[in-house]
């Protein structure tokens, strides 16, 4: 038996990698086993969350998503299940790897939601697993910023269908399908974008932060940033935006040749004003 779910989490393990290379509306087709039938994310940017949904975060206490939310900081939001032989692990070391190389830290710029979505999981697994991560990520001052939250079936309903965050339990497996990404949320709640996959560059991450943010984190070549580079469904990253860098490129040029003939300009000046006091001298 022990052998069998081995190799359905090895199954798992396998279709999370193809999904995550998946369009990002839609992830789920034809061409997959059965197994993963109904399973993906269907992006829905714009799209507010329930602040009111309750959970328990790590410590057993009690928390609405709105806790969360509405302090002037954006949030990224992932969806695991702690007692996941692999793709969860893989998940949270991604993002764990993320945090540790961003120059941001969670609680000061932005806020981590890693949420269950096990009702079955209870808030001392999360804190274990919390003391896990934020001591991986080398920041001792993550903790204040990443929150690992358990819930009722009825508020994990709520919060994945308000995300578009589609999972299921196998019943022969014993374990949950599900898929894998990154929901970045602004501080009113509402979802600006999705990252897919396992592997985050901590570039990828900031630039949605910025966005999330609406501009209120994050420095003004970060908005310079993020106006070069349009975020690609197709390649999971952002990209060079073609035409905004031609835009930028001819104001560029503008000041550029302000400059030159400013230059030059000033140098005509101060020579026809020596020739004029050698004439009078």
């Amino acid at each position: 038996m022990r052998v069998r779910y081995r190799g359905t989490a090895v199954l798992f393990l396998w279709m999370g990698l193809l999904l995550q290379g998946l369009p990002a509306a839609g992830q789920t087709t034809g061409t997959l086993p059965p197994i993963f039938d109904g399973v993906g994310i269907d992006e829905q940017r714009s799209e507010r969350v329930p602040a009111d949904l309750a959970f328990l975060d790590e410590t057993g206490a009690p928390v609405t998503i709105g806790s969360y939310l509405n302090t002037g900081k954006p949030v990224v939001l992932n969806f695991v299940y702690h007692s996941c032989p692999m793709l969860c692990n893989l998940v949270l070391d991604g993002l764990t790897k993320t945090l540790k190389e961003l120059a941001w830290v969670p609680g000061d710029e932005f806020e981590v939601l890693t949420v269950s979505f096990s009702p079955t999981e209870t808030p001392e697994l999360a804190a274990r697993q919390k003391v896990r991560y934020v001591r991986a990520t080398g920041k001792a001052e993550a903790e204040a910023g990443w929150h690992f939250l358990t819930g009722s079936q009825a508020s994990i309903e709520a919060l994945t269908a308000a995300v578009g965050y589609r999972f299921k339990w196998v019943e022969d497996a014993q374990e949950y399908a599900h898929p894998s990404a990154l929901i970045f949320l602004s501080s009113e709640g509402v979802v600006t974008r999705y990252l897919h996959g396992m592997d985050f560059p901590a570039r990828n991450v900031r630039n949605a932060l910025v966005e999330a943010s609406e501009g209120t984190v994050g420095t003004t070549v970060d908005q310079l940033i993020l106006y070069c580079f349009q975020y690609d469904p197709t390649a999971n990253s952002y990209v060079p935006h073609a035409v905004n860098l031609m835009k930028l490129g001819g104001l560029l040029t503008i000041l550029v040749l302000g400059l030159a003939l400013t230059v030059l300009w000033r140098r005509e000046k101060n020579k026809l004003r020596l020739s004029e006091m050698n004439a009078t001298g």
